[in-house]
């Protein structure tokens, strides 16, 4: 039994958790309510067809497209079978590894992102760059590139959930 006592957050450190809470939740619910009103589709699914355009020949074997998206293997399974009933991607088999697959942007799905990314970017601009100064921003960079790198562990076996 640990006899520490618990080093709870001061007032300022809660005022600042709750406050990031807040934004998180509220951010990405209406970048998901924008997506899905304008393109049929919730906004992780999005982030996966921007990965895909911008991966080399517009395909990335699953297990790299589950580390960069940042989910589960099993959840990314489900998202593609869900773009794939769309015709905005579809797998095809590794020829190096029999248990390997990729996840393959299709022409439809390119042009899918390209006429919905400008409504995109309008409300990722509205919803924060437009609230920020320039120097904020780049505190925010900053500050959320530290966050992100303090949380992914680069020994071999860590828990991390794309490698569930």
């Amino acid at each position: 039994m640990n006899s520490e006592e618990p080093r709870w957050l001061t007032a300022e450190e809660q005022r600042v958790w709750r406050a990031y809470l807040q934004a998180s939740t509220l951010l990405e619910d209406h970048l998901d309510r924008q997506l899905q009103r304008d393109a049929g589709m919730p906004h992780i699914y999005y982030g996966l067809l921007v990965v895909l355009a911008e991966a080399p020949g517009r395909r990335l074997r699953m297990t790299e497209l589950a580390r960069m998206a940042k989910i589960t293997r099993s959840r990314l399974s489900h998202a593609i079978a869900r773009l794939e009933k769309s015709d905005w991607v579809r797998r095809e088999d590794c020829p190096s590894d029999k248990r390997g697959q990729f996840a393959v942007l299709t022409d439809q799905g390119f042009e899918v992102l390209g006429r919905n990314a400008p409504g995109h970017v309008a409300a990722v601009r509205q919803a924060v760059f437009e609230r920020l100064s320039p120097e904020q921003q780049k505190a925010l960079g900053d500050i959320m590139e530290i966050v992100a790198e303090g949380l992914q562990p680069k020994e071999a076996g860590a828990d991390l959930p794309w490698l569930r």
